[in-house]
């Protein structure tokens, strides 16, 4: 049976970087970094005191304004990335089949300030002041579950949490579900608000953070050899992907065509990834192999690229066992470098990214890549955006806590 093609025809984009697609690119081709000092609680005591925050987001923009203390801010980024994203590729779902329309919206850690906020009231005021929609309003699946009702989307739901890898999870599951035929049109993506003390703190307890604290914008510094940890950003990315006769018989504006999604694990430690990068280098292959390509047809990557010693070492590691000499030759970056690190969102807002690559055939830089690093040696696109002429094919990666790995294919549509 031949496979149903699945296009992207719709991008919803909040980061660091600005609240929509147009900012948030603009500021990834400029180079222009969304790291700062934290201001969502006092870190004066932390270790690492800086983060990606995502500036000037009024809930009430797309939520109704009673409806917004009902849940946590992740769900708000993903309810707003929806909006976008259906706006973008005008989709009216009331003119569809209703039941051929699902959401695949996943978090890494779902609505932990609201923990925090809750846990405070109930030590200092007692129980009776926790909020009834304090369960609804933390739990990964009610991003779903916002935007299915919202929208009246009444087929195939779902939540991912893996991690750091869950965005790209969420999108491949997606494609999957179109394929399989059980839709036409998907809500796919992720999103991640957890720039709070827990979490800092979490992070910063594991060593996993950068401490560069006096020089915000340039602390996430992928494959630098001067890198010394991760920065955490927040945000949302989703994706409205169509079948893709589907997405012509409406008029669509097809952004490219999604053709490749692997998923593999390490099986190896919690937190480190395998040292030969064998899991990293099985998940590429296999979303080569899902996409019909080799190797040689990949003209980008966007890379998980997060600015760990060993995360980046790693990752070049497996690049370099799939593409052998061709390693040298593929351009590379990691977007990471300008919004931080988005966990759960990551690969949702790295999808769009890959979109608007080949859309534009603009390859976003890796800024901060001053002192290159003997063991990562590949062309990382380095400080400055580059343009590609006949761009084709781009491989985005995620890897996440546990081993997780995901990869996904886009390719240009013809």
């Amino acid at each position: 049976m031949s496979k149903r093609r699945v296009v992207v025809t719709g991008l919803g984009m909040i980061s660091p970087l600005g609240i929509g697609n147009e900012p948030t690119w603009q500021g990834l081709i400029e180079g222009r970094s969304g790291i700062g000092r934290i201001t969502k609680f006092d870190v004066s005591d932390y270790a690492c005191q800086i983060a990606g925050e995502v500036r000037g987001f009024k809930p009430e923009d797309f939520i109704e304004k009673k409806e917004v203390k009902k849940s946590d801010t992740f769900i708000h980024y993903a309810v707003a990335a929806a909006q976008m994203a259906a706006d973008d590729a005008k989709l009216d779902t009331s003119k569809e089949d209703e039941d051929r329309v699902g959401v695949i919206i996943g978090s890494g850690i779902g609505g932990l300030p609201l923990i925090e906020e809750m846990h405070k009231k109930v030590l200092e005021r007692g129980p009776s002041r926790i909020s009834p929609f304090f369960i609804p309003g933390l739990i990964v699946n009610l991003a779903s579950g916002h935007i299915s009702i919202r929208f009246n989307a009444r087929g195939p739901s779902s939540a991912p949490a893996t991690a750091c890898a869950t965005g790209a999870h969420a999108i491949g599951d997606a494609m999957k579900v179109i394929r399989h035929d059980e839709a036409d049109v998907m809500f796919a993506g992720g999103s991640e608000a957890v720039i709070s003390a827990l979490a800092v703190g979490g992070f910063a307890a594991m060593r996993a953070l950068s401490t560069r604290n006096d020089e915000p914008e340039r602390a996430s510094r992928p494959w630098d050899a001067q890198r010394d940890g991760f920065v955490m950003g927040e945000g949302a990315g989703v994706l409205i992907l169509e079948e893709r006769e589907h997405a012509i018989a409406r008029g669509a504006n097809i952004y490219c065509e999604l053709t490749g999604y692997g998923m593999t694990s390490d099986a190896y430690h919690i937190t480190s990834p395998a040292e030969d990068g064998s899991g990293m280098a099985r998940v590429m292959n296999r979303a080569l192999k899902d996409a019909g390509l080799a190797a040689a047809d990949i003209d980008y990557i966007n890379a998980h690229g997060t600015s760990t010693v060993v995360g980046d070492r790693t990752e070049t590691l497996a690049i370099k066992t799939v593409f052998g000499e061709l390693a040298y030759k593929v351009a590379i970056s990691s977007t990471k470098s300008m919004t931080g690190h988005l966990l759960g969102a990551a690969g949702g807002l790295e999808s769009a990214i890959a979109a608007m690559v080949l859309r534009t055939g603009i390859l976003p830089p890796t800024i901060n890549y001053e002192n290159p690093d003997p063991e990562c040696d590949l062309d990382y696109v380095p400080n400055q955006a580059r343009t590609i002429e006949g761009i084709r094919h781009v491989l985005s990666n995620s890897f996440g806590f546990g081993g997780t790995n995901a990869t996904l294919i886009f390719s240009r549509h013809d």
